[in-house]
């Protein structure tokens, strides 16, 4: 009878909700990783519990709110991180839109600037397809979420230690602000899925003035059980009153095999461009930093990547990923202070950094739990940078139990 009690409430709870239309939610998330990247290995851990509301007023306007309350083990600290998430006020009138607050935000390649920004941002749905524009501010972010940093003095005081103590100097993302007017077609000539923007970033620091602009375009090209990606971005400089240009490129291809099981073999291929002496050619800095790899976890600026993917599910609850990444630096400068790529600096010889391997197994049990394990090594011996170093690699465990 108790069994049945519970069953019955567990019916009602969510239906009382949808009548006030309004929807409860937490997510845990712990994560568990060990890396041999110093000469002793490092244990980092992450747990965080991330509640989450909803109120739909109607079919086009909603509130969203979420924050998230962490706990960090990393360089033998334990730090308790308390963050505002996704919250956002969203509203549709005919073809126009808006939403406003906390909110996601992505260009079209993905890895220029991407994440959560404090801002407003407009839609306008028409036949020739959806327009936006935004605006967007970074400070109140924190800088472990943004991951900002362009400048030597960004660099620093992202990898400085979080303390209670000193919240405002070690807590806040830099000052920049963002903005964007972009375009995007789900069926361009009936299939191809483009996308362009221009975006913009203004340095609102007192200590540091590097401003830049991206033109950035993305095309998805479907044919059958095969998908091409091409994309691209034309960035302009300002630092410090230098101006330069600096550039990204993109080609991805995909293909679902004729197997009894859901599969995709992939490619992916990105190029951005290094410091050229003599000319206006600079490294491409990007807004947010995504690290490339899950290894090695190289910036973006300067290098290129060669990279091929696989992801089966071999079953309704387990899956695999598996990939093989290579590594080349177009240059052999440094910049802000920190080697490009690599961390082996700018007197090492050769192009090819090393090549990296990493698999992931998905188990998901049920719909509101996921857990996953996954390992690999990045080699420099398969690259001509530093073929003696030695190899680097890392472990991860993680958990998401969400209860809706």
């Amino acid at each position: 009878m108790k069994k049945r009690g519970l069953l019955v409430l567990c019916f009602l709870v969510p239906l009382s909700f949808s009548l006030w239309a309004m929807d409860f939610g937490v997510l845990l998330d712990e994560s568990l990783n060990y890396t041999n990247q110093n000469s002793e290995g490092s244990f980092d851990y992450t747990g965080s519990l991330i509640p989450r509301f909803s109120y739909f007023f109607d079919e086009k306007s909603d509130l969203y709110a979420s924050v998230g309350l962490s706990i960090e083990y990393q360089n033998s600290n334990w730090d308790f991180i308390p963050e505002l998430l996704r919250t956002e006020f969203s509203m549709g009138f005919g073809s126009f839109g808006f939403k406003a607050g906390r909110t996601y935000y992505s260009d079209p390649l993905g890895f220029i600037a991407e994440g959560l920004f404090d801002g407003l941002e407009f839609f306008y749905d028409a036949p020739l397809g959806i327009f936006k524009g935004g605006v967007w501010y970074t400070g109140l972010l924190y800088k472990k979420r943004a991951n900002i940093y362009l400048t030597m003095e960004e660099y620093e005081s992202f990898y400085r230690a979080f303390e209670f103590s000193e919240f405002a100097d070690t807590y806040f993302a830099p000052r920049r602000m963002l903005f964007s007017l972009g375009w995007e077609h789900p069926a361009l000539l009936e299939s191809i899925i483009a996308k362009a923007a221009f975006l913009g970033q203004f340095d609102l620091n007192d200590e540091t003035s590097l401003n830049s602009q991206y033109l950035t375009a993305k095309f998805t090209v479907p044919l059958g059980v095969f998908t091409m990606d091409l994309g691209g971005s034309l960035s302009f400089i300002q630092d410090e009153g230098e101006a330069g240009i600096s550039f990204a490129a993109e080609l991805g291809a995909s293909w679902m095999p004729p197997t009894s099981f859901p599969s995709r073999l992939s490619f992916l291929g990105r190029f951005t461009s290094g410091f050229f002496e003599d000319s206006p050619i600079r490294e491409f800095l990007p807004l947010t930093a995504k690290a490339q790899g899950e290894v090695l976890k190289a910036n973006l600026s300067g290098i290129s990547i060669l990279s091929l993917g696989y992801l089966a599910r071999l079953h309704q609850s387990f899956s695999l990923g598996l990939s093989a990444s290579s590594y080349l630096r177009n240059d052999k400068g440094i910049y802000a202070g920190y080697p490009v790529g690599s961390g082996s600096g700018d007197d090492a010889d050769g192009f090819l950094l090393g090549t990296e391997f990493f698999g992931r197994f998905f188990w998901s049990p049920f719909s509101d739990l996921q857990l996953s394990i996954g390992g690999g090594a990045f080699l420099p011996s398969l690259g001509n940078t530093a073929p003696s170093a030695d190899p680097l690699w890392r472990l991860e465990f993680n958990v998401i139990f969400s209860v809706y």
